[in-house]
């Protein structure tokens, strides 16, 4: 069955104005769904597309396919991003991940500290990443299209720090970015509903 182009949780523009309507067209309607295309046709030819999404990309990196792995996990980060976004997010944590930023950081203002100096600090394109390894949440960053779960950590957030995320909206501005999206649009529901499902 073919990979398909997860449809956005939100309008276009209900990110705004921390990311434009432009920008998510672009984002999702282009780079995700170039990304998707592509892992498709290589599905088709290497015979494993019946693969869900997040077995091609633990597959692909198995098999050491490295295209079809970047692809694959574009892919899937792609559509991971969005849902830890949401409009009138950010800021204070609830539910079962405050609990957790408060005993494995000392608090919101440490952990968003933090995070965002993994993302200003991840060296050209990549993402910064919440995730739960074992019972501890911790704060890493990827390069490129590599993702945690392939080493079996769950992730909960994920902030994307390619160029493209948010070039039209902050031009060279990393900081600005990452800060909009930590103040104003991490979706703490999902990392607590990816946090459940981790249990």
């Amino acid at each position: 069955m073919p990979i398909t182009l997860e449809p956005l949780p939100y309008a276009r523009d209900a990110l705004e104005p921390y990311i434009s309507a432009r920008t998510v067209e672009l984002h999702h309607g282009k780079h995700q769904a170039g990304y998707v295309e592509r892992a498709n046709k290589m599905l088709e030819e290497a015979g494993l597309g019946a693969l869900t999404l997040e077995e091609a990309v633990v597959r692909a990196r198995t098999l050491r396919n490295q295209k079809l792995f970047e692809n694959a996990a574009q892919a899937w980060n792609h559509a991971f991003y969005w849902k830890s976004l949401r409009p009138g997010g950010g800021g204070e944590p609830h539910g079962a991940i405050a609990e957790l930023i408060a005993r494995d950081f000392d608090g919101y203002a440490a952990f968003a500290g933090e995070l965002r100096d993994a993302a200003l600090g991840r060296f050209g394109s990549g993402w910064a990443w919440v995730v739960v390894d074992g019972s501890r949440l911790k704060i890493t960053t990827t390069p490129n299209a590599d993702v945690p779960l392939v080493d079996g950590v769950r992730p909960l957030l994920t902030i994307d720090v390619w160029e493209h995320a948010y070039y039209l909206d902050y031009q060279h501005q990393r900081a600005a970015y990452v800060g909009a999206v930590i103040e104003h649009l991490l979706n703490w529901d999902h990392a607590n509903a990816e946090l459940a499902a981790a249990n």
